[in-house]
């Protein structure tokens, strides 16, 4: 079943139904039961591990209140230590996965307009038509996710200080936000090389096409292949004048032609999201990373340039060797021109309690310089 089939309950000794719905791809819950403020924490909790969703009725807050209480309960158990960086990375990722799939069974009904019919609920129509597009039906959607969409409304509406642009960007739901500033200093600070032209490779929000422009670039092609990145970035790039000069275009990877300098920034981490916004941070097999190296020689012009930002968090996981990448460099006909590195300052990287501080701690972000060899 998809993300979008129907479910069903029993409600009053009538059998109910609504489109399920949820963005993270969860599948839809096989047993519900109705709860309200009479219920406790720990019978909430026990439930959901047992697999059984919780359609809420009662009070808005409190049904916040109570999951709350589930995930301190969910983070008594914490991942255990593996033997090795990898092995405590994959450890952590299933803990995550337990976590949401337990905390996702806490569920909210939306009326076809994205009404919620509960005590002190939020008016949460705009937020819901962001992230969802117009309403249609009645559907169930789970508490965690929904609360998501508060964050990523919040987001959009409020906009991030970029310091390179000296001004904001404003991430749309399910388009990765530029928080981690580093990697967009990197391109702000960066050497330009004499260029008229330029593509963004996986433009997301449009960050670095804005950068570039703002750095002098005549034209820009910004690419991605997210419907939603595409309409975020073209908001983005309009609020801050830059429609005539960047151009941004549904591509897989890269657009036609060449370009004397192709930036990309790809996920970072070789590993499988289990969400669509984690598609800007895991990316499976390093596919992503492998597809840009090996088409970057044919779309660069004689003497041009590929800026390739990214995190060696997964060496430092031990999920990726420096020779591996190394490698992939050496097999698309690339060399190295240069290479500028940069500590990043986002809060995890100060987390004690974060499993994976030893190596978030010696992680670096890098702007490699690519040439054809």
């Amino acid at each position: 079943m998809s993300a979008r089939s129907p479910v069903t309950w029993t409600e009053t000794e009538q059998t109910c139904s609504a489109r399920w719905r949820s963005e993270w791809g969860s599948p839809p819950p096989v047993r519900i039961t109705i709860a309200d403020d009479s219920l406790t924490a720990d019978a909430a909790f026990r439930l959901a591990c047992e697999g059984t969703a919780l359609l809420w009725r009662g009070d808005f807050q409190n049904a916040r209140q109570l999951l709350n209480a589930m995930a301190r309960r969910v983070d008594r158990h914490p991942p255990k230590p593996g033997a090795s960086p990898a092995e405590s990375f994959h450890f952590h990722r299933q803990t995550q996965s337990r976590r949401a799939r337990i905390l996702g069974l806490l569920l909210v009904a939306l009326e076809d307009d994205y009404e919620i019919r509960l005590r002190r609920a939020p008016d949460l129509r705009l937020a819901c038509t962001e992230a969802y597009g117009p309403g249609e039906e009645r559907s169930l959607v789970s508490l965690r996710e929904l609360l998501g969409l508060i964050g990523a409304h919040e987001w959009r509406k409020n906009g991030i200080m970029i310091p390179a642009l000296g001004d904001r960007i404003h991430p749309h739901y399910g388009v990765f936000s530029p928080i981690r500033s580093e990697y967009v200093g990197l391109v702000a600070d960066a050497p330009l090389p004499p260029c008229a032209l330029a593509f963004d490779i996986g433009t997301g929000t449009g960050v670095l096409a804005a950068v570039l422009a703002r750095r002098g670039v005549a034209h820009i092609v910004a690419t991605d292949q997210d419907p939603r990145a595409l309409i975020c970035a073209r908001e983005n790039l309009t609020r801050l004048g830059f429609t005539d000069r960047v151009e941004v275009v549904q591509a897989d990877l890269f657009p036609e032609g060449k370009a004397p300098l192709v930036v990309c920034n790809p996920p970072w981490v070789p590993a499988r999201p289990t969400s669509p916004i984690e598609q800007s941070i895991y990316d499976p097999e390093s596919r992503m990373l492998s597809a840009f190296l090996k088409g970057l020689a044919a779309h660069l012009e004689p003497g041009g340039e590929g800026w390739l930002l990214l995190s060696d968090l997964a060496e430092q996981l031990e999920l990726r060797t420096r020779a591996e990448l190394l490698a992939l460099f050496e097999q698309a006909g690339l060399m190295v021109i240069g290479k500028t590195d940069v500590r990043p300052s986002h809060p995890r990287t100060f987390d004690q309690a974060d499993p994976l501080r030893a190596a978030r701690a010696a992680e670096m972000t890098s702007l490699w310089r690519l040439g054809v060899r």
